[in-house]
């Protein structure tokens, strides 16, 4: 259904070029300095080389996001498409468009804004058939060097040191990769199954228009168009990648203190940049998720801070020890209670810490 070369055009002339100096920090260096102190504090040994840094234009990174989706949707889409009956000519055709343009704008709004990204394809057999990448969008780090009136190398060090802690994550943990690309997968089920058999037209409940403004205003657009059952799907995948997200910004904070000097005020110059968003921007950054992201950056990152400050870093380790003991989102914003239950709010827990 989806024309994804047209996708790509349009994203690539969406996102534009970018204007910003490129860098010329040495990403070689900093990711092989990044892993050695990610992999000490964190105590997570890859299980495989990680992928080697690639400083990348916004049009690769269009290019390369692009594959990601069309493996991911591709069979959701073409397995609808065989249920359409006779027509299916008509509806691909409607959708088609639709979903080409929503893709591509999307797509192309992102990549000028991504400064890094470990890129993983969210399918089981996706390591052996696509290996992960190592991305740095050199124009928009450029960019960004110049509006924060940043120091290159701490910015370029910072923004290394985030991306190669996802990398040793999903390399270091075995089931992580599978636990995500499993829910992902639940989700892509449950909206397959939601397409062919839609339902009925009806004017919605004061209760149900009341959840879908509230969502709205809180940036959270996905949950207007998921049912119950799959936003408790949603609500586990928001959990984990709230717990990645943070555990990196957490990790970045501990173990570089001497390599970012400035971070304190990088962070203030990124929370000004998030704030200052305005009309259209901020639309677009509310209804595709953006905002929400940024609170699991948040959200995660007090959870992790607040686990080793109570326990040690050793009882944060036990986040990554098996699916159950990741941290439900209600646990996220009361690290006592995930404490509590996989219990490391014991004294030996305590006596190790201090040891």
């Amino acid at each position: 259904m989806i024309d994804w070369i047209l996708a790509e055009r349009i994203a690539t002339y969406v996102a534009g070029s970018g204007n910003g100096k490129t860098p010329t920090a040495d990403l070689s260096a900093l990711a092989a300095e990044s892993e050695a102190r990610v992999t000490a504090y964190t105590g997570l040994t890859p299980a495989r080389p990680l992928p080697a840094p690639e400083g990348i234009g916004r049009r690769e990174w269009v290019v390369s996001n692009i594959g990601a989706m069309r493996v991911l949707l591709d069979p959701v889409l073409d397995r609808t498409s065989e249920n359409l009956g006779k027509l299916r000519p008509a509806i691909e055709l409607a959708m088609g468009i639709t979903l080409t343009t929503e893709v591509a704008v999307v797509l192309g709004y992102l990549a000028q804004r991504v400064l890094g990204q470990y890129e993983l394809v969210l399918l089981d057999e996706a390591v052996e058939d696509r290996q992960p990448r190592l991305l740095f969008v050199l124009p928009n780090l450029g960019e960004a060097v110049t509006n924060f009136g940043a120091d290159e190398q701490e910015f370029m060090t910072w923004v290394t040191l985030h991306e190669v802690t996802h990398a040793v994550q999903f390399a270091g943990v075995p089931w992580l990769h599978g636990h995500v690309s499993g829910l992902v997968q639940e989700l892509l089920r449950s909206a397959e199954l939601r397409i062919e058999a839609p339902r009925k037209l009806r004017v919605p409940t004061g209760a149900e228009l009341r959840r879908i403004a509230d969502a709205l205003r809180h940036g959270d657009l996905i949950s207007v168009v998921t049912d119950e059952s799959e936003r408790a799907t949603l609500d586990r995948v928001q959990a984990v990648m709230a717990v990645i997200e943070g555990h990196a910004e957490h990790v970045m904070d501990a173990v570089a203190p001497d390599l970012l000097p400035s971070l304190p005020r990088l962070r203030a110059a990124i929370d000004r940049r998030r704030k200052s968003q305005k009309g259209l921007s901020r639309l677009l950054a509310r209804l595709l998720g953006l905002e929400m992201k940024l609170r699991q950056y948040e959200r995660g990152k007090y959870f992790c801070d607040a686990v080793v400050k109570a326990r040690g870093v050793e009882a944060l380790h036990h986040v990554f020890s098996s699916p159950e003991a990741l941290p439900t989102l209600t646990e996220l914003e009361d690290p006592a209670a995930w404490l509590n239950r996989t219990g490391l709010d014991g004294p030996a827990m305590l006596e190790r810490s201090s040891a």
